[in-house]
């Protein structure tokens, strides 16, 4: 550990916009923390410390330790869904996350929500994969209406509140091929088929449907 801190400045940031550095605020360093490393990991912890969620920030140059203020310059991407920042939060506070929760916040969140969805899928352990052993699986949501949000409802109703299923085409392909024998659901109860249709466009639910099909997915829109 070089630096832990309760808050985090100018890393998740609108496209194209952010500060010349990252500040940590109300930070503790390690006695031993070197000015600069070149393969540092930024980790998204909980109460208990477990890890969340990761990014990989390569290398960091820092400024002089403050405990009120911890700054650093580091030559990697910034995080560009602003939003994160606040879902992240909520993402490693106590109360487990609730199935649909992403619906109660603005449209604007949902790509935001399905960033740390898929980011903390895999920090967490997690392969690409359905983990359920339900041979039907049901999708839900008529208030649905992006194809990020879509794919959050997807990664619900494959692993439950939080889960992954990828998010885009590729990824969902690759979830359905990596699934083993058993967890690949057989069925798809498509509820509010034409709720969805109506916000997201035909093209993009035959491209959907297209790929389930393909993986020898029965889908029963209703």
């Amino acid at each position: 550990m070089l630096v832990e801190a309760e808050e985090l400045e100018g890393f998740f940031v609108s496209s194209g916009d952010g500060a010349p550095e990252v500040v940590f605020r109300r930070a503790n360093s390690s006695d031993e923390r070197p000015r600069q490393v070149e393969d540092a990991v930024l980790e998204i912890v909980n109460a208990r410390r477990d890890t969340v969620g990761e990014y990989l920030v390569g290398r960091v140059i820092f400024g002089d330790f403050d405990p009120k203020r911890v700054a650093f310059r580091f030559f990697g991407d910034r995080c560009e869904f602003l939003e994160a920042a606040g879902i992240w939060r909520r993402w490693a506070s106590e109360p487990p996350l609730r199935a649909g929760e992403w619906l109660r916040l603005p449209v604007g969140h949902h790509p935001a929500w399905l960033h740390v969805v898929q980011n903390s899928w895999f920090a967490t352990g997690h392969g690409a994969v359905r983990y359920a052993d339900a041979e039907v699986m049901t999708l839900n949501g008529a208030s649905t209406v992006t194809k990020a949000g879509f794919y959050c409802a997807l990664g619900e109703a494959a692993n439950g509140p939080g889960g992954y299923f990828g998010a885009n085409l590729d990824a969902l392909a690759d979830c359905l091929r990596s699934s083993p024998a058993g967890k690949r659901p057989a069925r798809l109860l498509w509820n509010d088929f034409v709720s969805y249709e109506e916000a997201l466009g035909t093209e993009f639910l035959g491209a959907i449907t297209a790929v389930l099909e393909e993986f020898g997915v029965i889908v029963e829109a209703r």
